[in-house]
């Protein structure tokens, strides 16, 4: 009995190093030599403080921010520990209700604006934590962006546009701009 356990437990020893200790380090030091900001979680931020990740939405409800798709991770919105959709369908009257609450706010935020409010601000993405928005729903919180921060909405709309990314090699996904390092540029360059 022995002489079979001794090379069993030889193979567990071997494949633990390998799978467990090697491997990991190998590509950890890969990571962290070819490609070290997504490694660490493609922060952004000024200087030595982190803001966000550049991958997972966060929360702006200030009228000077433009405002992200909302979150279905609960108790917390946009927490990374809950990823995931409400799994709720469209005849279901709680998304139903928030959809309509989302509408008044976004209503209420900017009185006036008389425009169809674009879909991805009004419901959450598979995962809850999805840091883009569309260019239609940029453009439709450009108004009250500019008022809240009284600049002219055509500065605002510049940055929009700079700030939005094409199709992922031109042919997957859709056109996309980036909450948080939209924000980050309205903090950043509207005030030089």
């Amino acid at each position: 009995m022995i002489k079979h356990i001794k090379p069993a437990l030889l193979m567990l020893l071997f494949f633990t190093a390998l799978t467990g200790i090697a491997y990991p380090l190998t590509v950890t030091l890969i990571a962290q030599t070819v490609f070290p900001n997504q490694a660490n979680g493609s922060l952004l931020g000024s200087g030595e403080q982190p803001l966000g990740s550049e991958l997972i939405g966060q929360a702006f409800s200030r009228h000077e921010y433009f405002w992200g798709r909302p979150s279905a991770t609960s108790p917390v919105p946009y927490n990374g520990r809950a990823s995931g959709g409400s799994n709720q369908g469209p005849t279901n009257p709680a998304l139903i209700d928030a959809v309509q609450a989302r509408i008044k706010a976004l209503r209420d935020a900017d009185p006036g604006h008389s425009e169809a409010v674009p879909v991805d601000l009004v419901t959450a993405s598979a995962s809850g934590l999805d840091p883009h928005i569309s260019p239609a729903a940029a453009a439709y919180q450009i108004s009250r962006v500019a008022k809240a921060r009284q600049i002219p909405p055509d500065r605002v709309r510049e940055l929009v546009e700079r700030y939005a990314e094409p199709r992922q090699w031109g042919v997957l996904g859709e056109p996309r701009v980036n909450v948080l390092k939209l924000n980050l540029a309205l903090d950043h360059r509207l005030n030089e």
